[in-house]
């Protein structure tokens, strides 16, 4: 699970540049439109709105973008022709990428997706070729900061989390998708605020790689979520914090 979230945490620092050119907040407002077209607009009952919602927030995404998203969405002409995709791929050496998209134009996502693939070293693969890798979780992430992350590990458990990961700077708690919420909440109600929590592609078992290949998987996946049509990019490669730092300074050939 490390490589997944040593990824998440690049995505989460490049989204403060993805929000000032405006990528961000179009990924989020398709998000909030489809699930207020699937759940009705009301975040109290409909679970994946709330979800888009919180992320919007986390984003700093004005409220009245956010409100007007799910007019555009319970009102039926906007988002009625999208549908989710889930695609699949294999990356350099045959890392396993799965790539989940929010798309008004099949056709047009699935070419544009084939096409990075295809540039960045990766080969699309078929339905099923790799999603049998992965498991939907629910993902909390709590800031570690003058905490005791012992304590939190036990509230975590107490609450209903299935495991308990400590990173740099992070605690990474894993819940069964339909728990998400309820875990959110009961650990809120101990004091411990969250910093974001979702739903997740989370690998069964992790991969390790030379630099070489680390670095390409690492442009692969970057270009894929540069894509307006994609939403997430899940790896199952476990990627070292020297390859991590070694892309992210550009300190590569």
């Amino acid at each position: 699970m490390s490589g997944h979230n040593k990824w998440s945490k690049i995505k989460r620092q490049k989204g403060v540049e993805d929000a000032k050119k405006g990528q961000i907040y179009t990924k989020l407002t398709r998000e909030i439109i489809m699930a207020a077209r699937q759940g009705g607009g009301d975040p109290e009952t409909n679970f994946k709105l709330r979800l888009a919602i919180q992320k919007a927030r986390e984003a700093s995404m004005p409220k009245d973008n956010i409100e007007r998203a799910i007019e555009r969405g319970t009102g039926g002409a906007e988002g009625a022709n999208m549908e989710e995709l889930m695609l699949e791929g294999y990356g350099p050496s045959g890392t396993a990428i799965l790539v989940q998209t929010l798309s008004d134009n099949r056709n047009r996502t699935v070419q544009e997706v084939r096409n990075v693939f295809s540039r960045q070293g990766g080969t699309m693969g078929s339905a099923g070729c790799v999603a049998w890798l992965f498991e939907s979780k629910g993902l909390i992430s709590i800031d570690s900061a003058g905490k005791d992350e012992d304590e939190v590990t036990l509230r975590a458990i107490d609450a209903g989390a299935e495991d308990v990961k400590v990173l740099d700077g992070t605690i990474e708690i894993y819940t069964k998708p339909n728990e998400l919420e309820l875990v959110r909440q009961e650990l809120e109600k101990s004091d411990l605020p969250t910093s974001s929590a979702d739903l997740a592609m989370i690998p069964k078992t992790m991969v390790e790689v030379e630099d070489k290949v680390a670095i390409q998987t690492l442009k692969l996946l970057d270009k894929l979520e540069e894509l307006d049509d994609v939403q997430k990019v899940y790896s199952n490669v476990d990627f070292s914090d020297q390859q991590v730092e070694k892309y992210r300074s550009g300190d590569y050939d």
